[in-house]
């Protein structure tokens, strides 16, 4: 799947922001949605990561030592 934004030149025409890789005669699936609402899910998805993040790292986690490691990564730093 391809996300491709346009402007609407007129009721029946749209222009790409980008190229598709679509030859003429292609076929096209079009969904019409509005911004505002975009930016408002958006925004609200950002708002709940934001929370999961401040939960998993907030100020009562605990601080981890390199002592406290029991098997270390090989690959780490590679």
């Amino acid at each position: 799947m391809v996300l491709v934004q346009a402007n609407v030149l007129d009721s029946t025409h749209l222009e790409l922001a980008t190229p598709i890789r679509t030859g003429r005669g292609g076929k096209v699936f079009v969904v019409i949605t509005d911004p505002a609402i975009v930016d408002s899910e958006r925004k609200q998805w950002l708002d709940g990561a934001s929370e999961m993040l401040r939960n998993a790292y907030g100020d009562s986690e605990p601080e981890y030592t390199p002592s406290m490691v029991r098997e270390s990564n090989p690959d780490y730093g590679a």
